[in-house]
């Protein structure tokens, strides 16, 4: 899993009703939000970081695949981040944004903005950084959701190595799960694809059969619980029931875009109504002149790692669009 469970202990008290401006707020204390914020912190930028504390990866035991932190729990991950950005002067608010605006929409060279919590605090920057991430949306099967990030998952480079040599049973949910199948198939000889009334062709079902993978057609009733908690299987509507100790789904992702409508930022849903996503260019540039987006919530499928690299470039390009501001500011007090 890439970024809903407050887990989010560190971050400061907000008592102030308003802020002076600052050269940066960050939407979404996450990966890529930490990281835009420590390239510009470390630029001597002013940055306060709005953070939800509700993670997309809040369930996971382990972030995985990132180096030198395989494994690290993703609060550890996020704890250490914060201390990093605040060592370096930035600002870590805890808080949801309610209204987000451009302040004098017509100030395209150095543009202002205005960002309202839901406490009533207004936050005042020069540049806005939204990372907010995704939604995650899973498929509507009974029993389904209460095993989210631990018997139930979506991506084998989060969890395959954990879930290697199991039982393993794909709920497709369109394409994605062709491809996820193939992919968990790497890590287990025992795989059951339950098509869930989804359309798989004779080729698909061809190549499924080379790779020793079961086809199960009768819709799936729901998902059964061991009595520790863990899953035992899936039933089906015909009463049968298949033993399976994982779960893969292809989960809709929606990117979180709430309290940020006023920004009038692009988005585009995505094919076979698998979520929606902001609209970037590069390094996360957004038609909103002064507002980048970075990680999940305009790359769904990234991971941690691509995801803190989006937000780093993203904070360099903002902190070189500051100085250039900056500079023409300072050639137009010197004229």
């Amino acid at each position: 899993m890439s970024e809903t469970t407050d887990t989010n202990t560190d971050t400061d008290t907000n008592t102030d009703t308003e802020y002076e401006t600052v050269d940066a707020v960050v939407i979404g204390g996450g990966a890529a939000g930490l990281n835009g914020a420590l390239m510009l912190t470390r630029s001597r930028r002013s940055v306060v970081v709005i953070d939800s504390g509700t993670p997309r990866n809040a369930p996971a035991e382990g972030v995985h695949g990132l180096l030198g932190r395989e494994g690290i729990a993703p609060a550890e991950l996020l704890r250490l981040g914060r201390e990093e950005v605040r060592g370096y002067g930035g600002r870590i608010v805890s808080g949801a944004v309610t209204d987000a605006v451009p302040i004098d929409p017509a100030a395209e060279g150095d543009p202002r903005f205005a960002v309202t919590l839901a406490d009533g605090s207004v936050l005042r920057a020069r540049r806005l950084l939204v990372a907010t991430g995704v939604r995650d949306v899973l498929p509507d099967v009974a029993g389904l959701a209460r095993h989210w990030g631990h018997g139930v998952v979506h991506c084998p480079y989060c969890h395959g190595w954990e879930v290697r040599d199991t039982a393993i049973g794909i709920l497709a949910g369109g394409p994605p799960s062709v491809h996820q199948a193939l992919l968990f198939r790497q890590l287990t000889e025992d795989l059951v694809y339950f098509t869930r009334g989804t359309d798989l062709d004779d080729d698909t079902r061809a190549r499924f059969a080379a790779r020793g993978i079961r086809v199960v057609d009768t819709p799936v009733a729901a998902v059964e619980p061991t009595e520790d908690g863990g899953i035992a299987g899936v039933r089906l509507t015909d009463g049968q029931f298949v033993a399976r100790r994982v779960l893969v789904v292809a989960t809709a992702t929606w990117a979180r875009a709430d309290g940020l409508a006023g920004l009038g930022l692009p988005m585009e849903e995505l094919p076979g109504g698998m979520g929606s996503r902001f609209v970037t260019g590069t390094a996360g540039t957004t038609s909103v002149r002064g507002v980048w987006v970075a990680g999940n919530a305009t790359d769904p499928t990234a991971q941690v790692g691509p995801s803190a690299v989006a937000g780093a470039l993203a904070g360099a390009h903002i902190n070189a669009d500051l100085a250039t501001a900056d500079t023409a500011a300072a050639l137009t007090a010197a004229a």
